[in-house]
C-alpha cells in the first residue's frame, strides 16, 4: 500500500486488513487513497505474496502432530484465494490433512467478517453451528465465527490481539 502512497505501518496494515477478502480490502484502500485501487495492483500484489509465500512460509510447530491426532471433523475456510491456500498448504506439507475440506471465499456471496464461509464450511462438514470450534488468526474471522454462531479461538502467536 505505501508503493500507492498510503501512509501505513505493517502492524496498521495487519489490524486493518488481515483477514478480508478482496473486495473489502479494495474498497478499504479506495477510501485511503480517496479513488479506486488502480488496475493491476492487486494482480501484482498477488505475484509478490506468492513468491513470498513459497520462499518463507512454514507450518505453525507441532500442527501436523495436532493435526494426525484429531478425531473430529475439521477443515479450512479462508478468505483468501483458493491458488493461495492450496499453496500455502502445499508448500507447509499440510494439504493432504485438509483434502476435500477446504473452503474459501470464492465459494459465498459475502466473505469475512460476515458468516457465510463458516455457515457454508460447517453445513459441509455436517456439523452445526453450534457445534463448531473455529481457530482463527484474525479479527474479521473472529468476528464471523461469532456471528455463525460457533465458539472461537483466537490464535495470536505473537500475543496479540490484532492482525
Amino acid at each position: 500500500m505505501r508503493h500507492l502512497g498510503i501512509q501505513i505501518t505493517d502492524q496498521e496494515c495487519a489490524t486493518a486488513f488481515a483477514g478480508l477478502d478482496q473486495a473489502v480490502a479494495a474498497r478499504l484502500i479506495a477510501d485511503r487513497l480517496g479513488g479506486a485501487v488502480p488496475t493491476g495492483w492487486f494482480d501484482a500484489l498477488t505475484v509478490v505474496v506468492d513468491t513470498a509465500l513459497r520462499a518463507e512460509v512454514a507450518p505453525v510447530p507441532g500442527v501436523a502432530a495436532l493435526l494426525q491426532q484429531l478425531r473430529v471433523p475439521f477443515c479450512v475456510a479462508s478468505n483468501g484465494r483458493p491458488e493461495k491456500v492450496a499453496l500455502t498448504l502445499g508448500v507447509c506439507g499440510l494439504a493432504p490433512y485438509f483434502e476435500g475440506r477446504i473452503f474459501t471465499a470464492a465459494e459465498v456471496a459475502h466473505g469475512k467478517p460476515a458468516p457465510d464461509l463458516f455457515l457454508l464450511a460447517a453445513s459441509r462438514m455436517g456439523v452445526p453451528p453450534a457445534r463448531c470450534v473455529v481457530v482463527e488468526d484474525s479479527e474479521s474471522g473472529v468476528v464471523a465465527a461469532r456471528s455463525a454462531g460457533m465458539r472461537v479461538l483466537r490464535y495470536a502467536p505473537d500475543g496479540s490481539t490484532s492482525g
